[in-house]
């Protein structure tokens, strides 16, 4: 049992060590290279054979490593949210497709994700905004809705294509918010039929497009900051744990070598004794 014990644990540390991640690391972008020249009808005529068999042998490293990873960590595999995220990425890509479904072999791609310290921590960053992000969706849906009826009711009856209905003034607004032919295209034939337009479009830009859209950006961006902060209020606490080991440590030893040194003075002291009683013996038998 201890042997196997340490079999898992050496095959643990194998697997994860700084070696073995740069080339998954260099497997997946080989891996994307290929999936990208699989996309070209001429390279697949010459090569194709040869790009699908390098395709698949890469994706059996990627099933050996995580075969290793379960056998070297058994159920604590599971309690890593990024083994998980590995594992489904990697079975989606062992489903046999045809199709459409077949493009779901470049999600593999996604595994850099989790191999990239810095990509981890811009995920678990957004992935910790989304009660924030909920937030904000909420407020813009509200705006939208709010516009999206005055607009139906003000430009409906001009310009059907475009306000006609409620779900096409809203995807009009959405057209607006993220500037693309708003002005040229949109405003500027309705302020012909209405001059007075300009009072609608301008305040729903500032609103939607310069305030609620850069709450994402500062939602995601404190949430960056918190995580950082929280890293390193972990790593002093780790430092300050260790400078106080270090310090009761130390502390120990002066206070282990103080009891040999008086216990050394003690020997001395009592040896000076013997020799001082031993010279007044001779004194006594030699007077």
């Amino acid at each position: 049992m201890a042997e196997h014990e340490g079999l898992r644990k050496r095959m643990g540390v194998w697997i994860e060590s700084a070696a073995i991640q740069r080339l998954i690391i260099i497997l997946i972008l080989v891996n994307a290279l290929i999936l990208g020249l699989q996309t070209s009808v001429t390279l697949m005529t010459h090569f194709g054979s040869y790009l699908i068999w390098a395709d698949r042998l890469i994706l059996s490293v990627f099933v050996i490593e995580l075969l290793i990873k379960l056998f070297a960590l058994d159920r604590r595999f599971f309690k890593n949210p990024w083994n998980v995220f590995d594992l489904v990425v990697v079975s989606l890509a062992l489903i046999p497709s045809t199709g459409p479904l077949s493009v779901l072999r470049v999600l593999r791609l996604l595994r850099l994700v989790s191999l990239l310290p810095k990509l981890r921590f811009v995920v678990e960053a957004l992935l910790r905004a989304i009660p924030g992000i909920i937030s904000i969706i909420g407020l813009l849906g509200l705006l939208y809705y709010v516009f999206a009826v005055i607009a139906t009711g003000l430009f409906g009856q001009q310009f059907p294509d475009w306000f006609g209905t409620l779900g096409k003034s809203m995807y009009t607004l959405f057209q607006i918010m993220t500037l693309e032919s708003w002005s040229m295209g949109i405003a500027r034939p309705v302020l012909e039929s209405y001059p007075y337009a300009w009072l609608f479009f301008i305040p729903f830009i500032l609103v939607a497009t310069f305030t609620i859209l850069n709450l994402f950006i500062a939602i995601i961006v404190s949430t960056m900051q918190s995580m950082q902060e929280e890293q390193r209020a972990i790593e002093q606490q780790a430092i300050s744990k260790t400078l106080h080991d270090d310090s009761a440590q130390i502390h120990a030893d002066l206070l282990r070598t103080e009891s040999e040194n008086q216990q050394l003075r003690e020997e001395l002291r009592a040896v000076r004794e013997d020799i001082r009683a031993l010279r007044e013996l001779l004194a006594k038998q030699n007077p």
